[in-house]
């Protein structure tokens, strides 16, 4: 059995490396990308059981990133997250295929819940 995987993308590197040292004490495998080219190789070498996908990034933004994955991927979960208050991106982001959305700074109890609810409360997944 295997940690839930999960991908977290968003080109504040501070802010990547501190939640996915966060989510990593409470048992999670994480990985972390700082754009949306990365995350999409990323995507394309490994699996995934939930992305975390930052709405505003240069470049490819959040909602272009998850529209691209979503094309390969279908079923992969996508939280997304913003610290823009647009929620109106994020409410857009769901009705294009995300699971759901938080806000930043982002309540790591309320993000863990959310990967939870996202992957069916599986603690672990079969490689």
């Amino acid at each position: 059995m295997e940690r839930l995987r999960i991908l977290i993308v968003d080109d504040e590197e501070d802010l990547v490396s501190t939640l996915a040292e966060r989510l990593a004490l409470r048992g999670f495998q994480v990985d972390a990308a700082t754009s949306g080219t990365d995350a999409l190789r990323c995507v394309g070498e490994d699996d995934f059981n939930v992305l975390i996908l930052d709405v505003k990034m240069p470049g490819i933004d959040g909602l272009e990133l998850m529209g691209k994955i979503k094309q390969q991927q279908p079923d992969l979960p996508v939280i997304l997250f913003t610290g823009h208050g647009s929620v109106a991106d994020a409410e857009r982001g769901m009705t294009e295929g995300a699971f759901d959305y938080v806000m930043k700074p982002v309540d790591i109890d309320e993000l863990i819940e959310k990967v939870r609810t996202a992957t069916g409360g599986k603690e672990e997944r079969t490689s």
